[in-house]
């Protein structure tokens, strides 16, 4: 039985959703690729809901991973906006899931946390550590950093560098007992 894992991270997005695809072998992170499904504005919303389910569904044929994990819809001051993302959210998830891919969940919070140790970094902060962390030549885009960091965040189990390893200890009100 393989110790390696592929996994791959999505950033929903209605006009760009970013991909990244990740290995993991042991505690070892291996860049495999990244990139963005871009939609076309003045298609229609299931035109561009497909365009979505038929990149993410090509990026899953062309890399073959094991497990997929995708960022929450936060809720949006416009909430036409937080429909829209929600609806792109759900053909990614579809695709997925289409794919017998299992599908993890994490807010964006937790994927700062996971990548940056902070959950208020900013996005060049992301980009940066996930070019650090993934030894990249140069800094992915920004919705390609934020898929990678949502890739991260699920090989370190949703910690990453700002969890607190509790195993054999007892932990109370967030402090070590």
């Amino acid at each position: 039985m393989s110790n390696e894992v592929r996994i791959l991270g999505i950033d929903p997005g209605l006009r760009v959703t970013g991909f990244g695809v990740i290995d993991k072998r042991n505690s070892l992170l291996t860049y495999v690729t990244s990139g963005c499904i871009k939609t076309n504005e003045k298609q229609s919303l299931p035109e561009r809901i497909k365009t979505i389910f038929e990149g993410i569904s090509e990026v899953v044929a062309a890399n073959q991973p094991n497990q997929s994990a995708i960022e929450k819809v936060f809720v949006n001051v416009n909430p036409q906006s937080t429909l829209l993302l929600g609806q792109a959210r759900g053909a990614a998830i579809a695709a997925l899931v289409m794919a017998d891919l299992p599908v993890s969940e994490y807010t964006a919070l937790q994927l700062k946390q996971a990548v940056v140790g902070n959950g208020k970094a900013a996005k060049e902060q992301v980009q940066h550590m996930v070019r650090r962390l993934l030894q990249l030549p140069g800094e992915p885009s920004t919705d390609a950093a934020d898929a990678l960091a949502c890739a991260i965040c699920h090989a370190h189990g949703g910690q990453g560098l700002g969890g607190l390893l509790t195993q054999g200890f007892r932990v109370r009100n967030g402090r070590l007992i």
